[in-house]
């Protein structure tokens, strides 16, 4: 800096001794001197302002020399100033903009906030959150009649007649048809059918066809029971109405009791009653139930039973639990030709078995066989006991007979079913 102020006054005293030469040999052309004067301090003035930045730009470069910087240095250097400097700006501002921001926020509330309206917004959340007694009172009113109607969901109604003959002492009883059933499928629909039997023995019960997709089921069946007049008056019948479902237990809907010594048997009798929820189960499935396909393939003769699994079994051992395994036996005529048995599941009451058994039927023959499985409890000292059977065949009834004739309507394709265990008859 100090060579380039050296520079800039050599060059102004050079141009003031010009200007004094020149008005010692001109005196007479004063105007001429001064404008040409004017143009050469002007063009000297120029000439220095453009040699300017080239001269600090030299001075630098110098400098950094001296310290041993090369250009690229320079040029590092200034962008990580300029960086700092940016930084600190924005630093600088955001400082402004908070404190900018709490002097609004601050200002909004001594303006905006009243004590009364404070007091109305904390009296108007107490009676939100504590309402007054007749309020509530109100409320639980209305909150015990959702209840009642929850519990008051409809399952719908049934038909039946009944027909009492005193000379056979024969009940006659009728399962016409049911409506407005609720639906138990995800399609929103239900394959119902219809239980009869008569408390509390259960030694006959008789069920009705499987009425597919619908909430409006028509039956139009009768049956008859043997009831000794002396005995009527301590019975009672039960229509329990039933979803099918071929792959799960099947679901009860409701049901219908009748104590038959509340109704006039003296004539016959047909009406409507309401379906009511099923509080207490039927207890009859004490034994558990088991699940397996059948398959028929009439050109090769070949029926193949799949035993899939079993689940909720009788407790047969001191433990709790049971060894299950099944037992197949194929019958013809009621004499045992051929049987299998599957392997032993040990300590479960839920067993898994998906075993494959084939039995070699003729299609001639294949309507006077019939299939027993047995559920049978493992026992290494003794013998080994029977916990439920079923019986499958054209001879069959309800479930089983149902089975059977879908495996028949069915050639080479594999019908899966859930079937209810029933307990062995004891042998004479």
């Amino acid at each position: 800096m100090a060579l380039l102020w050296r520079l800039r006054r050599a060059a102004a005293a050079s141009s003031k001794e010009k200007v004094v030469d020149d008005v010692v040999d001109d005196d007479d052309d004063e105007d001429i001197f001064s404008d040409s004067t004017m143009m050469t301090t002007i063009s000297e003035e120029e000439a220095e302002e453009e040699q300017e930045p080239e001269t600090i730009l030299v001075n630098i470069e110098h400098t950094m020399a001296n310290f041993g910087i090369s250009k690229y240095g320079t040029v590092i250097i200034g962008i990580v100033a300029l960086m700092i400097l940016i930084c600190c700006c924005g630093c600088l501002i955001r400082m402004c903009w908070k404190r900018r921001k709490s002097k609004d926020f601050k200002k909004g509330l001594k303006g905006a906030v009243d004590l009364k309206s404070v007091q109305m917004l904390g009296s108007a959340m107490k009676d939100k959150v504590q309402p007054d007694l007749e309020e509530l009172e109100g409320n639980m009113e209305d909150n015990e009649d959702v209840d009642s109607a929850k519990e008051e969901i409809k399952l719908g109604k049934l038909q039946f007649s009944m027909d009492y003959d005193f000379q056979k002492s024969e009940l006659t009883v009728g399962v016409i048809q049911a409506a407005d059933l609720p639906g138990m499928d995800m399609s929103g629909t239900s394959d119902p059918y219809v239980k009869v039997c008569i408390l509390p023995d259960k030694k006959k019960k008789i069920e009705t066809k499987v009425q597919r997709k619908t909430l409006n089921p028509v039956f139009n069946e009768t049956f008859v029971f043997k009831v000794a007049y002396a005995e009527i008056g301590s019975k009672t019948l039960v229509f329990a109405v039933y979803d099918f479902d071929r792959f799960s237990k099947h679901d009860q809907i409701g049901q219908v009791l009748v104590p038959l010594n509340s109704v006039d048997l003296g004539r016959v009798v047909e009406e409507w009653r309401d379906l009511t929820s099923p509080e207490s189960e039927e207890k009859e499935n004490k034994l558990g139930d088991i699940c397996f396909s059948l398959r028929y393939v009439p050109t090769a003769g070949k029926l193949t039973v799949v035993i899939l699994e079993a689940k909720n079994l009788k407790k047969m051992d001191v433990g709790g639990l049971s060894d299950p395994y099944v037992k197949l036996s194929l019958l013809m005529n009621g004499k045992r030709i051929k049987k299998k048995k599957s392997t032993i599941k040990k300590c479960t009451l839920n067993p898994y078995y998906n075993e494959s058994f084939s039995f070699e039927v003729a299609f001639e023959q294949i309507q006077k066989v019939s299939l027993d499985i047995t559920v049978v409890d493992y026992d290494r000292i003794g013998t080994s006991d029977p916990i439920g059977y079923v019986t499958l065949g054209c001879n069959a009834t309800g479930t089983e007979l149902r089975h059977w004739s879908d495996m028949l309507a069915n050639p080479r394709r594999p019908i899966a079913q859930w079937h209810t265990l029933k307990e062995v008859p004891e042998k004479n």
